[in-house]
């Protein structure tokens, strides 16, 4: 898998994804219940719908290092979110990410999650990644160890995954 910023600086682009900042046009159209065109069926998800409720707290989060919506290169449609909760604690950000039902199996949260996470270890004062996931989400497990990140704790509900340096390129 291969990843780049467009000229832009705002975009990553990977092989089969693009990753975009949301805009508030984009954040107005989730909380307003409207359906754009280019997205899936079942976008926004639950999780969506929250996140784009918290931008309103966390005006950071819609910048080049905070969320992104995950689109289709080849149908253009929006099938998730992914995103950083920005600014780095420590050294470290956290990433959630999520995609819609008739979008997984297809591997694009493995592909997007390493792409934001390799883009995220570029950025001034972060050495890690991390992420939570319940025990109980075996899906999202696979998820964070396909995209190269390794659990250093759980406390019997939740572990605690982390990446320090981006996943290896694909051949």
């Amino acid at each position: 898998m291969s990843s780049s910023l467009t000229p832009a600086g705002a975009d990553l682009i990977t092989d089969r994804l693009v990753l975009r900042v949301w805009t508030p046009d984009e954040v107005a159209a989730v909380l307003n219940g409207a359906r754009p065109g280019h997205w899936a069926g079942d976008f926004p998800a639950e999780g969506d719908q929250v996140i784009a409720g918290l931008f309103a707290e966390h005006p950071a989060w819609l910048d080049v290092h905070g969320h992104r919506q995950i689109i289709e290169r080849d149908s253009g449609l929006v099938v998730g979110s992914i995103g950083l909760f920005w600014p780095p604690a420590n050294g470290e950000v956290e990433l959630g990410y999520g995609i819609v039902a008739s979008r997984r199996g297809r591997g694009y949260a493995p592909e997007a999650t390493r792409a934001l996470a390799a883009f995220a270890l570029t950025a001034p004062g972060v050495h890690a990644v991390r992420a939570h996931v319940e025990l109980s989400n075996p899906p999202s497990l696979r998820v964070l160890e396909k995209a190269g990140f390794h659990q250093v704790s759980s406390d019997g509900d939740t572990a605690l995954y982390r990446v320090t340096e981006p996943y290896p390129a694909l051949p």
